[in-house]
């Protein structure tokens, strides 16, 4: 058995899931997003993804960590943000001692609906119908289960 935390960063909301996999078998566990205050600093901002997702590999005991790849925004601002944001998150499950397996986001998609520019509708579909004890109620939670879901088909194939 295989516990996989996914996690989908972002600086106002990031998302994150606990899949447990056994061969071609997937559970899932829980999920939600971490909000850090909008009203902070992003130094504090950062901070709390960093302590929430520790919790979070403290609460669930991942034995893996899947998580996004930032895509370059059209805006460097909001490009240099979210990679902030995913910094954060990897520190966290790094100082854990816990394997991290970065995805682009297409390759997340494809892995999960064979189709590399899938909407979020689409993905949200797929996880629904692969994970049906999965609730996701926002699209980041749908992603870091997406993520971790993509992870566990790809990592047996070595991708």
């Amino acid at each position: 058995m295989t516990r996989i935390i996914g996690i989908d960063p972002g600086l106002l909301h990031t998302g994150w899931s606990i899949i447990e996999t056994v061969g071609n078998n997937r559970k899932y566990i829980s999920s939600g997003v971490v909000l850090p205050p909008r009203s902070e600093n992003l130094p504090n901002r950062l901070a709390f993804i960093f302590r929430e997702v520790s919790k979070l590999c403290d609460t669930f005991c991942p034995d893996e960590c899947s998580i996004e790849i930032t895509f370059v925004n059209k805006n460097p601002q909001t490009t240099l943000a979210l990679g902030h944001a995913r910094a954060a998150a990897i520190v966290a499950v790094a100082d854990k001692n816990i394997p991290i397996f970065e995805y682009e986001p297409n390759k997340i998609k494809k892995a999960l609906t064979s189709a590399g520019h899938a909407d979020k509708d689409q993905v949200y579909k797929m996880v629904r119908m692969l994970l049906p004890a999965a609730q996701p109620k926002t699209p980041d939670e749908s992603d870091a289960i997406a993520i971790a879901l993509a992870h566990a088909n790809m990592s047996k194939f070595n991708f």
